[in-house]
Formats: structure tokens, C-alpha cells, sequence
């Protein structure tokens, strides 16, 4: 009887550890998703992480497929990519950055604050799919992928929200831009 109250309590353990493994791993499909992938890259790569590229995507038998660019240092002119997949995080390789004489890299990079963040981000991905319910009659559309476009020129003013929606059971992709306040600027498929 012991045995089997110790398998059971390892199994228990092994669900609640995977259940617990946060928002990250399902398909995020709100603000309060996307919230919830910001605080985890805020725990992995700090409040004050510097980003030039953060992208969500989204595969129905992996889960959600995290992509970013990130630095807590932009004077050191490093920054590693990293890859969000099944639970983990990797680094794939370190980037060496050039700068313009007279600029800072940070001017070319972003933060998650007031002006870019994932919540925000997240409200789009319900609009657009709201959208496209309405507008092209397509019920349960799939998030395909979510991301900031920053310039590389580092104006903010240019920067966009991009969300990628495609049909429950595939087909069509349809691309939503969005300027970062939320101001719809093209469709697209």
C-alpha cells in the first residue's frame, strides 16, 4: 500500500511541477497571457533587459516558442539569442553589435515598460482575432506568431505591435500591424 501512495505522490508531484510551469508553455490568447510571458522573461532576463527582437510564436503539438535578442548591459555591445521551447530556455549564440560614433546601443534597443509591453501586445491578439471572426466569418482563429518590430534605426515612433492569425485547422495567414498604440495600420493575408 506504501508503494503505491508513493507512486501516487510522485505522479501528483510531476503534474503539479508541469501545470505550474506557467502560462509560457500554452497558447497565450489575451492580456493576461501575454502579461504573464512578460514577467517570465522579466524573471529570466531581468526588469532592465534591453531587447532588439521579441517574438511569440505559437505550435499546436510544441506549445508556445518564445525568441528574443536581449542584453542587461547595451554598453558591453553583446547580446545573446535565446530560444523559449518545451519549458526551457537556451542560449543559441552571443552577438557582437555595432553602433554608430556618437550613439549608445541602448538607443537601439527597447525595454518592456509603458510603451512596449506584452499586455498590450496581447489585447491586439484578442482584437485581431475578434476581427477576423467578423470580418472573414473564421471561427477559432490560431495565434501563429506575436512580435515587436523595433527599427533599427531605434525610432520608437516607427516601432509596431505584428500579429500573425491563421485558421483553426491551417490555411491562410492574416497579418494585423499595429502602431504601439494600438491603432489598427494594415491588413493583410
Amino acid at each position: 500500500m506504501k508503494i503505491i501512495n508513493k507512486s501516487t505522490l510522485l505522479l501528483l508531484t510531476v503534474m503539479v511541477f508541469v501545470s505550474c510551469a506557467g502560462i509560457i508553455g500554452n497558447q497565450p490568447v489575451n492580456s493576461e497571457d501575454f502579461k504573464a510571458i512578460e514577467t517570465d522573461l522579466k524573471r529570466e532576463f531581468g526588469d532592465d533587459a534591453y531587447y532588439t527582437d521579441l517574438t511569440i510564436m505559437y505550435n499546436e503539438s510544441i506549445g508556445n516558442m518564445i525568441g528574443v535578442t536581449v542584453t542587461e548591459a547595451p554598453e558591453s555591445l553583446t547580446m545573446g539569442q535565446w530560444n523559449y521551447s518545451q519549458g526551457f530556455w537556451k542560449q543559441n549564440t552571443e552577438i557582437s553589435l555595432e553602433v554608430p560614433q556618437g550613439t549608445k546601443a541602448a538607443d537601439f534597443m527597447f525595454q518592456l515598460n509603458d510603451k512596449i509591453n506584452l499586455a498590450n501586445l496581447g489585447e491586439l491578439v484578442e482584437k485581431s482575432m475578434n476581427q477576423l471572426t467578423a470580418e472573414k466569418d473564421i471561427d477559432n482563429p490560431r495565434l501563429e506568431m506575436a512580435f515587436v518590430n523595433f527599427p533599427k534605426n531605434g525610432d520608437m515612433a516607427k516601432a509596431e505591435y505584428h500579429v500573425k492569425l491563421q485558421p483553426e485547422h491551417g490555411g491562410t495567414s492574416f497579418s494585423f500591424y499595429y502602431a504601439l498604440n494600438g491603432e489598427l495600420l494594415k491588413m493583410n493575408y
